[in-house]
């Protein structure tokens, strides 16, 4: 019954947005990634800033990846008005900014162009942590909603190439196709973090895309948070409290030849995060 009526709240929420979509705000910056990695943690520290404002309805929209062909006054109908942002401003003393957080623009090989296009000047911030770990979690994550059906990581990461061949192609060739395996099943291809952000690089600039180490947001998430407050131009109004969200169990131990297997596999790619990070990654220290 609780989830109906949210359904139906949400439905007349969201009629209500089309409605007003004019009058509403965009996002200034986006949490674009990567899945498993902490994006829902720092999507809630920063829903509490004063001058942050997150969607109407859910923490993503998933505009730019799964829902593009909708247009952006249907992606607009998701945010705050645009009054309610002036008298927060008014009320802080600073401009509001509004954001969202979808995990999967990072990897879509679309979106980073759309939100090039659509929200010029925005900034991304992404998240990143031990790729294994990250693969793992996934696997357990995707096995619990029920959008993996097999049980072993091992057997699932050997499938992911005759899963995801050719669907990068469909995505880019075929309008409004959506891909449930590259979606779901790509364990090893969303931890290749560099490949994605040299995607995004050009489109955005570097200067506007910031890239987190999640290992040490939640190791020490004060000066992570001051981090991201400085690279979006706001104050520090009060504290901050990071909690982890989202843990799935493990469903098994991963055999150790396996996790060296991949630790190699990941080597290059995590190199080439230095200088995004501005250091060695915490799991490779």
């Amino acid at each position: 019954m609780t989830s109906v009526l949210k359904r139906s709240a949400h439905a007349v929420s969201f009629a209500a947005g089309r409605l007003t979509t004019e009058a509403r705000v965009l996002p200034s910056f986006l949490i674009a990634g990567a899945q498993r990695c902490g994006t829902t943690s720092l999507y809630r520290a920063l829903s509490r800033h004063p001058l942050v404002m997150k969607p109407v309805l859910r923490k993503g929209v998933h505009y730019f990846d799964m829902a593009y062909d909708r247009g952006l006054p249907w992606y607009r109908a998701h945010f705050p008005l645009v009054t309610t942002a002036r008298a927060l401003g008014r009320r802080h003393g600073g401009r509001v900014q509004a954001f969202e957080s979808t995990p999967y623009y990072l990897f879509h090989p679309l979106a980073g162009a759309r939100i090039a296009a659509d929200l010029p000047g925005v900034k991304l911030i992404v998240l990143v942590r031990d790729p294994v770990e990250r693969a793992c979690s996934a696997h357990a994550h995707e096995l619990a909603r029920g959008y993996e059906t097999e049980p072993s990581f091992e057997r699932a990461v050997e499938l992911e190439p005759l899963r995801l061949a050719g669907e990068i192609e469909r995505l880019r060739d075929v309008p409004g196709y959506v891909s449930a395996a590259h979606r779901h099943h790509a364990y090893l291809a969303r931890g290749r973090y560099a490949e994605q952000l040299a995607r995004l690089e050009p489109l955005l600039g570097r200067d506007r895309i910031l890239v987190l180490d999640s290992g040490r947001m939640f190791d020490d998430p004060g000066s992570a948070y001051d981090r991201v407050l400085e690279f979006l131009d706001l104050p520090r109004l009060g504290g901050v409290e990071f909690a982890r969200h989202n843990a799935r169990p493990r469903t098994g131990v991963v055999p150790e030849s396996v996790r060296r297997r991949l630790n190699e596999h990941f080597e290059p790619w995590d190199a080439l995060l230095v200088r995004w990070l501005g250091a060695d990654p915490s799991w490779r220290r």
